[in-house]
């Protein structure tokens, strides 16, 4: 039966403390993992993972351990690939000008930063040019691509490019090849190659790649066309940290080559050979080996921190600098960025979330727009309420009779293809993306409008139809068999992220002994079930909601707890712990 079917509430939780109904494996699903348990003598909790990703008992060596040469794809596969390397090898060999025109967040830092490396490993250091958000917007624009064009020989778009028509236009007097990933359209822009696994007349089957992951594809392919030419080329390995971050900051799906750039990229990345990634690292109290976890939640927002609200190209300078001291310097900036972020993004979230209560927190689309409401944060304003709401969410903010906003969605709803739907309507002025993210511009005037008509093709796609919000559970796990080696052990089937959810359990029935408050509004427990070892679990910002008074005011009362299990690292000494996302009485 799918997983999807499942009706009845899991330890009986139709009504967490959270306001969510719980819901556990299916018959069918127990009956696969306790195959695999007998199939491959795997633990039973990591059989259930690899049973919920559809592996099967001759495949679960090769999941755990993905190998980049196993499921690396051709890169010829991608239509004008071929064309692409070409041109970017010719501009290596003859030492042509080259001009890099990069998205602002850390997919186009990452991207320019691959393509940089490579240049570089040819003797040439390329032009890096990342737009403004405000002043510019997103993607190419004419007036720089003209600019770029008159003193350049080759300019490549990378994370961008793919519908900007105009702008690319503007630059006919130089050689343009895009590297992009954002849904492409009915036309291609003016270009010596359009390379994009979202191509309208492409399969679709390298769609989940970023846009780093297609810039790593076009110099393999460049350094297969120079062997072929009997000429040395650079080992593109250490650029693979790159492809990792952007692939886990850019929200790409974990599956398939995915999971192996990401394996790949943390192994590289934990080297520290790249000193603004290392400096990063450092300044973002990063004191262990680096996981997909890190990438999205530490790293990542910092690079992302320069393109919202400081300077548009901080990221990708600090991505390509060889000097210590530089890369110090520019994290230390970044890290400063990413502080005053969380205070913009914290006021505007709280505006959002009143508004998106006002409307009706059931609606298929939920969003808000609000005057001077920063363009930086709205995308992460717009990723915290499709969290809280459980639906597809856009932010807007607006300023001179026009407003940019971004939005997020949720599995099995494609707001990009949406949003570029409105854009061919005429209820935005521009407007594009990729399934789990989309950017829109619109007139202030016309955003009820432009809103009211997503919701409804949104609506079409099945949002919002009323289901009571879930949380996804994998089974169950007593205290006592969550230690280090059992949190290993499940970590081995990862990395999680975008379509692969990191393991989520519950614990029935626990006595809580005791609970304290830390930081800015957390929590931090102990836990047992009564009869085995005791287990500490930390609860963050659980006071926005009823969850965090009842566990702190427990009284004794036994709990059914619901998160999911990591390592804890403190003082050189490593334990198991909670991270505890939601509970309902016992």
């Amino acid at each position: 039966m799918p997983r999807d079917l499942v009706t009845q509430a899991f330890l009986g939780v139709d009504s967490s403390l959270t306001g969510r109904l719980w819901a556990g494996p299916t018959v069918e699903e127990d009956r696969k993992a306790e195959a695999l348990v007998q199939e491959t003598g795997l633990p039973d909790a990591l059989c259930r993972i690899l049973a919920l990703r559809g592996v099967a008992g001759p495949d679960c060596a090769a999941h755990l351990e993905p190998k980049l040469r196993d499921l690396m794809p051709d890169p010829r596969s991608l239509k004008d690939m071929e064309i692409a390397s070409a041109r970017l090898l010719k501009a290596a060999t003859d030492r042509e000008r080259v001009a890099i025109f990069a998205d602002y967040d850390v997919d186009g830092a990452t991207s320019a930063a691959v393509l940089h490396d490579w240049f570089a490993a040819h003797g040439l250091t390329p032009t890096i040019y990342v737009p403004d958000r405000i002043a510019e917007g997103y993607g190419p624009n004419a007036p720089a691509m003209e600019k770029l064009a008159a003193s350049h020989d080759l300019i490549v778009c990378v994370d961008c490019g793919t519908l900007a028509h105009e702008a690319l236009e503007a630059a006919a007097m130089t050689d343009v090849v895009v590297l992009d990933h954002h849904l492409g359209g009915e036309t291609l822009p003016r270009a010596v190659a359009v390379v994009n696994p979202n191509r309208q007349d492409e399969s679709g089957a390298l769609a989940h790649l970023c846009a780093a992951a297609v810039c790593f594809l076009a110099v393999v392919e460049a350094n297969r066309q120079a062997r072929g030419a009997g000429h040395p080329t650079p080992d593109p390995v250490p650029l693979l940290d790159l492809v990792a971050l952007a692939t886990v900051a850019d929200v790409a799906p974990l599956i398939g080559v995915n999971r192996a750039f990401v394996r790949a990229g943390l192994a590289v990345m934990h080297r520290r050979a790249r000193p603004g990634l290392a400096a990063l690292a450092d300044e973002s109290g990063l004191s262990e080996a680096p996981a997909a976890y890190h990438l999205g939640y530490m790293l990542g927002p910092r690079i992302n921190a320069g393109g919202r609200i400081g300077r548009a190209d901080l990221g990708a300078r600090l991505l390509t600098t060889r000097d210590g001291p530089e890369a110090q310097s520019l994290a230390e900036k970044l890290n400063a960025l990413n502080g005053e972020r969380r205070d913009i993004e914290a006021r505007v979230t709280e505006e959002a979330t009143e508004q998106a209560i006002a409307r009706g927190a059931d609606a298929p689309l939920i969003w808000a727009s609000g005057d001077g409401w920063h363009p930086g944060v709205v995308g992460i304003v717009a990723s915290r309420l499709k969290e809280a709401f459980g639906r597809p969410a856009v932010v807007i903010g607006t300023d001179g009779g026009i407003g940019k906003g971004s939005g997020r969605s949720v599995p099995g709803i494609d707001l990009g293809a949406a949003v570029h739907r409105l854009s061919r309507e005429g209820l935005l002025i521009a407007g594009g993306g990729h399934k789990m993210a989309a950017g829109l511009t619109a007139e202030a005037g016309r955003i009820d409008a432009a809103m009211e008509r997503l919701s409804e093709l949104l609506e079409a796609q099945g949002s919002g139809s009323g289901a009571a919000r879930e949380l996804r559970l994998d089974g169950l796990m007593m205290p006592g068999a969550a230690n280090v080696e059992m949190i290993e052990a499940l970590e081995s089937a990862g990395p999680f992220g975008a379509s692969a959810p990191a393991p989520r359990f519950a614990i029935p029935g626990a006595a809580i002994h005791s609970a304290r408050r830390v930081g800015d509004g957390h929590l931090k427990l102990t836990v047992s079930d009564g009869l085995g070892p005791r287990l500490d679990a930390i609860a963050f910002g659980v006071f926005r909601s009823d969850l965090g008074p009842a566990l702190e005011a427990h009284g004794g009362a036994r709990f059914h707890l619901a998160g999911r299990f990591e390592i804890n690292s403190w003082n050189g000494r490593r334990s198991a712990q909670l991270r505890l996302e939601d509970a309902a009485k016992a």
